[in-house]
């Protein structure tokens, strides 16, 4: 069935992208839902079912969702620092509780004051709020603490003119090899957590047979605590632009998608206005290196699904499909959007090209170390004194990191979530022993994931941060495998048993639970969500003891 839907859709196209049209029926002022299932259904020749899984799967496109009036973050770093409890009672002035929604996450864990209205993020800066002026407000533009510890930041350094930036694409096109050869040397790591080869992307969607191939850029980062793709997208768009054009040039693709989370709707405006200037300026493959045909951009914005961070339940949902994720082989590089040969990587893996280019791979791989080259972003949230966003040289001591650069905490911290809300939880003692790369944090029992940084506070409880992430992970499951979709959901009934009603919790029961999510689910959402909760058993035993037999 996904097979023929997916001809259905390719069919029609990005430019009439059913997903796009189903998002805009449902986010539209006329009509009821109904009516608009029907409009899509017969336009598209696909059943009413069809569209129904998609549209009721999205947080935004629900029908709750959209009688709301304001949202405000419920990531962890707003829980965590009670950022969004205080802004909830600032917006009970206005509002009553059932007209304030809420999201995950809004990319503010810097700020921990951040709301959207109107679909537009909206920054309190602590003075009484009112309902009319709401409306009225200007979105706040907030300075980001940024820093570096290499002479010659990667990512953090403006790009500058458009067009002498992208001309460096010139003088690869008649040496592809060369800069293959650039990529493979740096050793590139993705940088959306899984730390992957590039490279090894790279090779595989160059040498897959196909007339048509795509480069997707994932930009749903949806992991409370990073806001390192959103800066990228909205402060150094063209960086991203640039490393998308680059793997075109590379692997013979000539469509580049990016798709932005809603949660973003600044990044959206800032992509979509830095894509316009290349065509105004006439920077185009055509020009940069003869290609028959232009190398064109798709910005395509998100509806409100964690799960779409996941490649494969995205490109399903490019596809206008219910993003479940998929089981792989196929890889995406191979069988990726409309079956085509597609290299999807992360906003941060793209940025990092140009340089790659520029300085010559063997330069960018002596930023880092041996295994993790070059340098990595690393987001610090409002719990230190300087939060913000640094590009860090792997291999970095993280205590370095955190001292040095986040210039501290405002506050005693028992731990830091680091990696997202399936990251590890890594004790304040432990930080001392890690230096800020993939193979530190494994071999020690954590995850550097996306390197958003979560401060617990001391006074935070464990098990209630645990039944958080218990609860995110059940509300944000595709639902396709059992582990993740029931698991998920017993282990927070359990958690808020134990919490709430002081029903113990039986051991053997839970660590049953924790090996199936981690052994039998298809992705990282429910397979990665034991890490944090055997982080927290080995290093707060005393706190965990409480709620267990």
């Amino acid at each position: 069935m996904s097979r023929n839907l997916r001809g259905l859709s390719e069919r029609k196209g990005l430019r009439e992208s059913l997903f796009e049209e189903i998002v805009r029926a449902y986010t539209g002022d006329d009509g009821d839902d109904e009516q608009r299932l029907g409009i899509i259904r017969e336009k598209y020749l696909t059943g009413s079912s069809s569209i129904l899984s998609v549209s009721s799967f999205y947080d935004f496109l629900r029908k709750e969702h959209r009688e709301k009036k304001v949202y405000i973050c419920d990531g962890t770093a707003c829980l965590t620092s009670g950022g969004n409890e205080r802004l909830r009672k600032e917006l009970l002035r206005s509002y009553s509780e059932d007209e304030i929604g809420t999201v995950t996450c809004l990319g503010h864990c810097h700020s921990n004051n951040a709301f959207l209205h109107g679909h537009r993020t909206i920054v309190w800066d602590g003075t009484e709020l009112s309902g009319p002026e709401i409306g009225k407000a200007a979105v706040a533009e907030v300075k980001i603490n940024t820093g570096t510890n290499v002479p010659k930041p990667a990512l953090l350094s403006p790009t500058g003119d458009p067009g002498e930036y992208y001309s460096v694409l010139r003088s690869f096109c008649s040496d592809i090899p060369g800069a293959i050869g650039q990529i493979e040397k740096s050793g590139l790591r993705g940088r959306g957590g899984a730390g992957f080869s590039f490279a090894a992307k790279k090779h595989a969607s160059r040498s897959a047979a196909g007339h048509r191939k795509y480069i997707i850029c994932n930009a749903d980062e949806g992991d409370p605590g990073a806001f390192s793709d959103k800066w990228l997208l909205e402060e150094r768009p063209h960086s991203v632009l640039f490393g998308m054009m680059a793997a075109g040039m590379i692997t013979g693709a000539d469509t580049g998608i990016l798709y932005i989370r809603g949660e973003y709707p600044e990044a959206v405006i800032a992509v979509k206005k830095a894509v316009q200037e290349l065509v105004s300026e006439k920077i185009s493959s055509r020009n940069l290196w003869k290609c028959e045909k232009d190398f064109t951009f798709h910005v395509v914005e998100g509806a409100g699904a964690y799960i779409c961070g996941e490649e494969t339940s995205l490109i399903n949902s490019l596809e206008g499909l219910r993003p479940e994720v998929r089981t792989r082989p196929p890889y995406p590089a191979t069988y990726g959007l409309f079956g085509k040969p597609t290299l999807l990587s992360n906003v941060e893996t793209f940025a990092n090209i140009r340089y790659i280019l520029t300085e010559g791979g063997e330069a960018y791989a002596a930023l880092g170390t041996e295994r993790s080259p070059g340098t990595k972003l690393v987001s610090l949230d409002g719990g230190f004194n300087r939060p913000g966003l640094y590009e860090v040289r792997m291999g970095t001591p993280l205590r370095e990191v955190f001292e040095d650069m986040g210039g501290g905490t405002k506050y005693p911290v028992k731990a830091y979530q680091i990696g997202g809300p399936l990251g590890g939880i890594v004790p304040s003692t432990m930080v001392e022993k890690l230096t800020l790369d993939f193979e530190s944090f494994a071999s020690n029992g954590f995850l550097l994931g996306h390197a958003g940084v979560v401060s617990v506070p001391e006074e935070f409880s464990m098990p209630e941060l645990l039944l958080h992430l218990f609860d995110f992970t059940s509300r944000e499951s595709c639902g396709k495998c059992f582990p993740c979709r029931i698991g998920a959901k017993r282990g927070e009934e359990l958690l808020a048993g134990a919490i709430r009603e002081g029903r113990k919790i039986d051991r053997e029961l839970f660590d049953d639970l924790l090996d199936t999510l981690q052994l039998g689910s298809l992705c990282a959402l429910g397979g990665g969500l034991p890490l944090p909760v055997w982080n927290a058993m080995k290093y707060f035993p005393g706190e965990m003891s409480k709620i267990f037999n």
